[in-house]
């Protein structure tokens, strides 16, 4: 049944913090319903890297948000390939760097830029018909009227793991910068992560990709069928 699912208009929010699977699940249930595919914290990334290469102090609200405004993002949805460019430099490297990491929650808790690039992911999602979305906020700002709505999650030493294996960084070190960006994360004034009331939440500790996909497929099919 889960095959089943081509709605013609499908917008799919993803929450949750970093390392809790959210891309690769996002990717792999995009293919799987012919959709796109919007990665909504790497448009953060994308901006702190120009703010960084603008080497504005990161304490200066105002100057990241003119940054912000003057930066032209190229934002790719295909979700075999996503990519990303900031004023026409291929930044899909860059971003997931430690600087872009040790500075992007300091960028994504400007206001004016939080702002600014929601208007942008709206625009994105309006002109796609079938899409899944990622991010903190999908759920609660971006997408609120989304068909379905999903916050996932995972063990504090699951996502280290995780995280670490994809950059070759230290298991401590790295669970120390997920705390680090959870805390910054979920108590900024705008736009905190947290669990939509109507989301869904999945528990990604132990549990395959493909299984997670599946799951959420099911609900999916439940979602547009009834």
């Amino acid at each position: 049944m889960a095959e089943e699912v081509r709605p013609e208009k499908c917008v799919v929010a993803v929450d949750g913090p970093s390392g809790s699977g959210k891309s690769t699940v996002s990717r792999r249930l995009a293919t799987r319903i012919d959709g796109v595919y919007l990665d909504t914290g790497a448009m953060y990334r994308a901006v702190t890297w120009a703010v960084l290469q603008a080497g504005v102090d990161l304490n200066d609200p105002d100057a990241i948000a003119k940054i912000a405004l003057e930066t032209e993002l190229s934002i790719g949805t295909d979700p075999s390939a996503p990519h990303f460019a900031a004023n026409g430099v291929n930044v899909d490297e860059p971003i997931r760097g430690a600087e872009v990491t040790q500075a992007v929650s300091a960028v994504a808790a400007v206001p004016s830029v939080r702002k600014q690039l929601v208007s942008l992911q709206q625009a994105i999602i309006a002109a796609h018909p079938r899409i899944i979305v990622e991010g903190r906020d999908i759920a609660s700002v971006v997408a609120p009227d989304a068909d379905l709505k999903v916050y996932l999650t995972a063990s504090s030493a699951a996502r280290a793991q995780r995280r670490s294996a994809e950059d070759a960084v230290d298991v401590a070190a790295t669970e120390a910068d997920l705390a680090r960006r959870d805390k910054l994360d979920s108590s900024r004034a705008t736009d905190p992560l947290r669990q939509a009331s109507d989301a869904i939440e999945v528990d990604t500790t132990g549990i395959g990709i493909d299984e997670v996909v599946a799951y959420l497929l099911n609900l999916l099919n439940s979602k547009v069928s009834s």
